[in-house]
């Protein structure tokens, strides 16, 4: 039996609280209840479900999703879950893994011990972004493609592909032609393979584009985002020219006047539609904060 769910409007933006009506577990919240919700809202921040552990957060991960997929360089908690760990300090906007072809259509979130002062998660909703660019600015975006380009290295690419490829193969066995095939599912990426083990890829793909939910224009992408555990990108147009300052800080400026806090509480979880809503972190003050994430893949209209 489903758990029966009420809503609230949560933040400035169209951001939802999910809470149970008379108790339940987050397992049992209804996966077709939850997408919708999520097509509406661009995140969900869930609170007040009994039990809300790591067990009944993978479960409604897996629920949820067609498929799962990682970060390479962090580790499993569970069969879904890997721990945040990027450092203490603040992080930048971004999608997860948006500067690569296998960008999740979901980003989940699981507080097991909420910070006790700042370290909030901050979303910041593309639509609203879009939005309020200037017409300049979205003309420069609209024009054409940006493209990420870097060097990943070879424990990060193997441990991406083992996953990708539903952890049949062992990481080492799997051949970069293995991973060139998979992305070869995806316009707009190269990868070369380096004489180290590594790769160096280019990937193409919109600054503001359709989301899983529709065809709306979203400003979601990692052009302000962090590297802490992988090198820094390089971003340009797609013609090669770069990103310029005034653009740069044009995004600064509006992304910051529309991002959101999610203010965590133990045992609550969060929804974020990864092809719409960027997310990031305010510096931790309060190293005791454990959080954990997911990401995953879904079926928009699956029943």
């Amino acid at each position: 039996m489903s758990t029966a769910v009420k809503t609230t409007p949560y933040g400035t933006g169209s951001g939802l609280l999910v809470e149970p009506v008379e108790g339940g577990s987050l397992a049992d919240v209804d996966p077709k209840i939850l997408r919708d919700l999520l097509a509406e809202a661009g995140f969900l921040l869930l609170r007040g479900f009994t039990p809300s552990d790591m067990d009944s957060f993978t479960a409604l991960v897996q629920s949820t999703s067609t498929s799962t997929t990682l970060d390479p360089a962090r580790d499993f908690y569970s069969e879904v879950a890997q721990k945040v760990d990027a450092g203490f300090a603040e992080v930048g906007l971004h999608t997860e893994n948006g500067n690569s072809p296998f960008r999740a259509h979901v980003a989940w979130f699981f507080c097991e011990k909420a910070a006790s002062s700042g370290s909030q998660t901050t979303v910041c909703d593309g639509y609203r972004v879009w939005d309020a660019l200037s017409d300049g600015s979205r003309e420069a975006f609209a024009a054409q493609d940006i493209v990420y380009s870097r060097y990943v290295g070879e424990q990060q690419w193997r441990a991406m592909a083992h996953h990708l490829l539903g952890r049949t193969k062992p990481a080492e066995d799997i051949d970069v032609a293995e991973l060139l095939a998979l992305a070869g599912q995806l316009p707009g990426t190269e990868i070369q393979a380096e004489a180290d083990g590594g790769i160096r890829y280019a990937f193409r793909t919109p600054a503001a584009g359709t989301t899983i939910f529709g065809e709306r224009r979203s400003f979601a992408n990692s052009i302000l985002g962090p590297s802490f555990n992988y090198e820094k990108p390089t971003i340009t147009f797609a013609d090669g020219t770069e990103l310029s300052e005034r653009l740069l800080a044009e995004v600064e400026t509006v992304t910051a006047r529309i991002t959101e806090n999610l203010e965590w509480q133990d045992g609550d979880a969060a929804v974020i539609d990864n092809t719409r809503v960027m997310h990031g972190r305010r510096a931790i003050t309060d190293p005791n904060r454990t959080i954990y994430n997911a990401l995953s893949y879904i079926e928009a209209t699956a029943a």
